[in-house]
């Protein structure tokens, strides 16, 4: 992934600067979950002492071998790639160094924190993964700025924000496109059942269903009919999962000082490849598509060949990002579906709701901090401030 955390002028910016080093420089910023960009609001991004105070926590990190415990920025577990031997050696148009990594001169692989200034939109720092101890600081106008670049890439693993306006919040997890998403905390270190970990865009594959998440184990099997089905069975099974499962949030951590929700986003779209028209199987698809609010498009062998499917793939793109079948398609089909970027699900639609509106739907966590400094604030519902039975 390519993660970025924004920063607004609402955010406690000591906390968002303790939360960025860590997310950013932990393991050496190699975890496919590590901060590779900050998003910075203009008022924060040129403030004086926000800058030498990021500065001085990047630097007075402790680097060295991994044996001493005592370290945070330990060695790579490889030398440099060479994006990332870019990354640390390198200034783009319009960039400086806030500070500058060094590499060891007894080993290769261990290198200090570098922080560079002026990172510009869709540049190459901002588009390119990087997984050392790098980070980016872009400059935003406002949230909404922000919230555009910080979707600009072609990944979608992590994310995260700082700010204590409830409204930059809200407008924040309505828009940002994530599997993960971090209010007010770091953005690494997800907890099997608390925050199921897994991507959109890039940052996924097939049906996208999160490790350590209640679908999980699920995504293992491939299920199927054992006999007919009537449609009216069908369409209650598919409104009771949708109504008791994925049309909820769900916290069932319920921790005093944290929330950890679990809800279901509707995909951009489905491309539904049939290598003939089956009218259940589109009815069944149809029923999916509005209880999820997923667009559906539909496409049939015997009626658009490969070639012209494949030729129409680029426009369907545009509005879809997962392509449906029921039978393994041609390889022309599927090298075309991976140079467009979309995740392809092949499963049978079958008449249990739960194992079918999974794929229809992206999984998205939203981990927010709730305490100040260890105090539960007064608006948390009282059921929350009790703890959790484990």
């Amino acid at each position: 992934g390519k993660n970025a955390i924004v920063i607004t002028a609402q955010a406690d910016r000591e906390l968002a600067i303790k939360d960025l080093v860590k997310s950013a420089f932990g393991h050496a910023g190699q975890k496919c979950s590590a901060a590779s960009l900050a998003i910075v609001e203009s008022e924060v991004y040129h403030d004086p002492i926000f800058r030498r105070q990021l500065r001085d926590a990047a630097a007075s990190l402790a680097v060295g071998p991994s044996t001493a415990l005592y370290n945070v920025v330990t060695p790579l577990i490889r030398p440099p790639s060479p994006a990332l031997l870019r990354a640390l050696t390198t200034l783009e148009k319009g960039e400086e160094w806030l500070l500058e990594p060094k590499q060891d001169p007894q080993d290769p692989c261990l290198w200090s924190p570098g922080i560079k200034l002026g990172v510009q939109p869709n540049s190459w720092f901002h588009q390119q993964e990087c997984f050392g101890p790098v980070l980016g600081i872009m400059c935003a106008t406002s949230l909404e700025e922000a919230i555009c670049w910080q979707n600009a890439t072609a990944y979608g693993l992590t994310a995260g924000l700082h700010s204590l306006d409830p409204i930059e919040q809200k407008r924040w997890m309505n828009q940002v496109e994530a599997g993960n998403l971090y209010i007010n905390r770091p953005i690494t270190g997800a907890i099997v059942r608390r925050q199921p970990f897994g991507g959109w865009k890039r940052s996924s594959i097939g049906a996208g269903i999160k490790a350590g998440g209640p679908h999980y184990v699920r995504s293992f099997s491939r299920f199927s009919d054992s006999e007919q089905v009537p449609f009216s069975i069908v369409s209650a099974r598919y409104s009771e999962a949708w109504k008791r499962t994925f049309s909820a949030e769900h916290d069932p951590s319920n921790l005093r000082c944290e929330s950890n929700i679990l809800r279901y986003r509707p995909r951009r779209g489905v491309i539904l490849r049939l290598a003939k028209k089956d009218s259940q199987i589109l009815e069944r698809a149809q029923l999916a598509s509005q209880l999820t609010h997923t667009p559906l498009l539909v496409s049939i062998a015997a009626d658009e060949s490969d070639r012209e499917f494949i030729k129409r793939l680029g426009e369907l793109c545009l509005h879809s990002d997962t392509l449906r079948t029921v039978k393994p398609p041609s390889d022309t089909v599927l090298q075309a579906a991976y140079e467009h970027n979309l995740n392809w699900i092949d499963a049978p639609i079958t008449a249990d709701g739960y194992s079918e509106l999974c794929f229809w739907l992206r999984e998205q966590v939203i981990s927010q901090t709730l305490h100040r400094y260890g105090q539960i604030p007064a608006w948390i519902p009282k059921s929350r401030q009790k703890r959790s039975t484990p």
